[in-house]
Formats: C-alpha cells, sequence, structure tokens
C-alpha cells in the first residue's frame, strides 16, 4: 500500500516528543450497498475509501489521528503534530520492521468486487419474490444487500508489519404483513466472513420465508402479559441479550475503567456450572472472524467464563497497559478513522447437554422467546430492556399462543445468575455492534436455554 521505508520514516516521527510506541494503521476499503423496496431498486452505492491512521502511546497516554493524505511529507506532518500532544519523557525506539505472513483462517471464493451488479440484484429479486408469495397478507418487502473488502497494513514501533484482507457479505430482509387493522413485521439478515459465494448459496426459501413467517405469525397474536416468568430464549441471535448486557461489560474498554460489574472479579464465581462464555474470532468463514485484529494480533479463542467462573477478558494493547496484562487479539475499529479498542468477534455460550424438547417440556408457565428484536443496555450497570420479536406462551411444557408487545427487563450479571438450562444446539446470529471505534460485524450465539426468571413487560396485566 505505501513503501515500508515511508512507513518506518511515520513512525520514527511519531517518537520525537517521548512517545514509547508508535503505530500506523492503513485502510484501503471497497464497499457496495443495494437496497430494494416495493419491488425495485430504490438505493445502488458503492465507494472506496483509503486512509491512514497513526496512534502514539507514552505510558498511560494514547494520542490518535489520521489523515487521507498518503504523501510522504503529509503523513510525517500529520505524525509530528498527533507527537505534539505527548508530554512524557519516554524513549521509544523504532525496531527494524518485520514482515509477518499469516495464514488465512477464512476461504474467499468469489471476491464481491468481483461480480456483477446484475447477480447480486437476482439474489434480491428472489429473496423478496419468496417473502411476498408466503401470504397474501404480506404487503412489503425490503432487503438491503452489502459486501465489503477492506485490505488493511498495520505497522509499529516494536517491529510488527502486517497485511490482512477481510471480505464480509450480507442480505438482511425485512417482511411486513397486515389485515387492514394493524401491521407487524418480521426480520432476517445472514452475513458471513466470506465472498458472493455465500449469498449465491444462501436458502433463500428459509430466510426469506421466515421474515415472512414471523411478520404473518404475530399479526394473530394476543397481547403479552407482563410479570415475572420463567423465560426460554431460543439459539442464534437470542445470544444478543448476553452480547448486550454481559459482552460489552467483560470488554477491557470498562474493565480497565472499573466501569463494569465484572471488573477484578478474576476467579469468582459469575454464572452456574452450566454457562461457559466465550468469544471466539477464529471460527472460519463466521461474519464476527478475523485473521489478526487491528492492532496485527492473532484472534484467538477466549474463554470469558467457564463452569460459571468469570477467567478473563478481552484486552486491547493500551487497555492491557492499564490492566497490567497481555492483549488477547480483541482490538476493533471500524475503520482509519477511530481509534482501535476492545470488541467482540463472535460472542456465545457454549452449548449445554440439555435437548430442546426438554427445556420446553419441563417449563410449566412461562414465556418462549423464539427470535429477539432490539434494547438498550446501561453499559455500567448491565440493566437491560429487550423486545421480543416473536414470543410465544408456555402452558404446561408445551408451547402455546404467539403474543405480541413481550420487553425482557433485568440485569445481565443476575440474568446471568439465573439460567438453569443450556440446550444443546448452539447456532449464532450476525449483527452490527455499536461503540466507541465505532460499528463492526459480530456474531452473537447460545443454545437454547432458560432463565428462571426475568420481568416480562407486556401489554396487558397478568
Amino acid at each position: 500500500m505505501i513503501k515500508q521505508s515511508i512507513i518506518e520514516n511515520v513512525l520514527e516521527a511519531a517518537l520525537t516528543t517521548g512517545g514509547d510506541f508508535s503505530e500506523v494503521f492503513i485502510e484501503d476499503k471497497f464497499v457496495n450497498s443495494i437496497e430494494l423496496q416495493s419491488n425495485k431498486i430504490e438505493r445502488s452505492i458503492s465507494g472506496r475509501d483509503f486512509g491512514i491512521g497513526i496512534r502514539i502511546f507514552s505510558g498511560l497516554q494514547s494520542v490518535y489521528t489520521y489523515t487521507s493524505d498518503f504523501s510522504e511529507e503529509g503523513l510525517i506532518e500529520a505524525a509530528k503534530r498527533a507527537a505534539l500532544a505527548i508530554s512524557g519523557g519516554g524513549n521509544g525506539i523504532l525496531h527494524p520492521l518485520q514482515k509477518e505472513i499469516v495464514k488465512p483462517i477464512h476461504t474467499i471464493a468469489q471476491l464481491p468486487q468481483t461480480v456483477e451488479h446484475a447477480r447480486k440484484v437476482a439474489v434480491m429479486r428472489k429473496a423478496n419474490e419468496i417473502a411476498r408469495q408466503y401470504d397474501e397478507r404480506i404487503r412489503q418487502v425490503g432487503l438491503r444487500y452489502y459486501d465489503e473488502e477492506q485490505n488493511i497494513l498495520i505497522a509499529n514501533s516494536e517491529g510488527r508489519f502486517v497485511e490482512d484482507q477481510r471480505v464480509h457479505s450480507r442480505l438482511a430482509i425485512q417482511a411486513t404483513a397486515a389485515d387492514g387493522t394493524e401491521m407487524q413485521s418480521g426480520f432476517y439478515g445472514p452475513g458471513a466472513h466470506a465472498g458472493f459465494e455465500f449469498i449465491e448459496n444462501l436458502d433463500l426459501h428459509h430466510y426469506a420465508g421466515e421474515a415472512a413467517r414471523i411478520a404473518v405469525t404475530m399479526l394473530g397474536a394476543d397481547e403479552c402479559p407482563s410479570g415475572k416468568f420463567p423465560v426460554i430464549i431460543d439459539n442464534e441471535f437470542g445470544g444478543v441479550i448476553f452480547h448486550e448486557a454481559c459482552g460489552h461489560g467483560l470488554e477491557a474498554t470498562a474493565v480497565a475503567k472499573n466501569t463494569s460489574v465484572f471488573a477484578n472479579r478474576i476467579g469468582e464465581k459469575v454464572a452456574p456450572d452450566i454457562v461457559t462464555y466465550i468469544d471466539d474470532g477464529t471460527l472460519p468463514n463466521e461474519w464476527g472472524s478475523l485473521t489478526i485484529d487491528d492492532e496485527g494480533e492473532k484472534t484467538r479463542k477466549n474463554v470469558l467464563i467457564e463452569n460459571g467462573v468469570l477467567k478473563g477478558y478481552m484486552i486491547d494493547k493500551f487497555n492491557a497497559r492499564r490492566m497490567n496484562a497481555e492483549a488477547t487479539g480483541s482490538s476493533r475499529r471500524q475503520s482509519y478513522r477511530f481509534n482501535p479498542t476492545s470488541r467482540m468477534t463472535n460472542t456465545y455460550i457454549a452449548a449445554g447437554e440439555s435437548t430442546p424438547e426438554e427445556i420446553i417440556a419441563s417449563t410449566e408457565n412461562g414465556i418462549y422467546a423464539k427470535y429477539m428484536g432490539g434494547g438498550q443496555v446501561n453499559p455500567a450497570t448491565g440493566d437491560y430492556n429487550f423486545a421480543v420479536e416473536e414470543a410465544y406462551l408456555v402452558k404446561d411444557g408445551k408451547i402455546d399462543r404467539p403474543v405480541r408487545g413481550a420487553t425482557l427487563i433485568g440485569n445481565g450479571a443476575k440474568t446471568l445468575q439465573l439460567i438453569d438450562k443450556v440446550g444443546n444446539n448452539l447456532a449464532h446470529g450476525a449483527g452490527m455492534c455499536g461503540s466507541v471505534s465505532g460499528s463492526l460485524p459480530v456474531n452473537v450465539g447460545q443454545p437454547m436455554l432458560r432463565v428462571s426468571e426475568i420481568t416480562v413487560g407486556g401489554t396487558k396485566g397478568e
């Protein structure tokens, strides 16, 4: 992307005022986004973004700047300007850059940039047709196709010099049903760290059909009762509750500042024995996976909670200094415009031994949350509020009628402790996670599980 000699000069310029560490992050990104509404393509955007981020440490000081000027003079000027903010007496040394060859863990068969626009649109039109044909009450279908190719180079004053290519592809489907008096919607958005082959091989009858089925099912749903109930949360995107209410609390971004309920609790029992919670960036071709993180560290399988005991955190390079710990390959950023920090990749509760049938049969009276929707979380406390996209009552060990308007209200750390059944059907769901270093592709996951009690907000009293 840029000559190694220029990168070395920039790293050296960044150390001139006493920094003890400098880093260059170079990014060349290609993006395509297509939207379909009302049976026609409403918008199609393609773009390329190129830029460089420069970071400097001096002890527990961190300075970050970025630029799209890739001339040597412009880069050195940006590095020196950032260095002026450093007021340390460090003695940073530029070690010789050693090119590291990292073996990719993801198989990419078709780079999206090489695929004709018409082929992408053809998949969208097929999904649109399948969703609309599901039921005459489907009145609107919206689709968004997205692909991204991100080429990066990371070099730092410790001698690191490594390159990587990331490719993401996703198809988001939303169906809306109406019966004259009300409207309901359903959503499904599969994605992968993969090329266009992922899109062409999608089971559109499953994904588009599910989006339509959710919308139609919720049309006839009763109002959800409110109160405290055992709640069965299904697998896949059901893991979003623990991603938001627990996962963020296990990132060094919060832990290093003692603003997490999990800070300084390594070795403590924070969940039942049946709960193991993992963040794993190495899963081949999963939406949240990376070969290396945005500091050049190889991603890894980080066991955060093992058999209920807190074992570790997700840690980036800067917060590792604050915590006197080692980085865990967990540093991420949306682009060169963002200073990286610790973030999740594919975070999930590991499979247990119960079958879904056993979990349902052992629940006398409760709520079954089949598909989760969006929600809000207070990261400092873990208090959450999540909508359920598709929910059912559970009566006498059987799934009963669908209910609408269900909201799960609780505290992540406490909910974790109340898990009393963990299923054997682990699955992952693709989503986007927003935090201080931008919006990132992440997987959330879990098997079906049961929480012995959650406050359920509904549209009628129990």
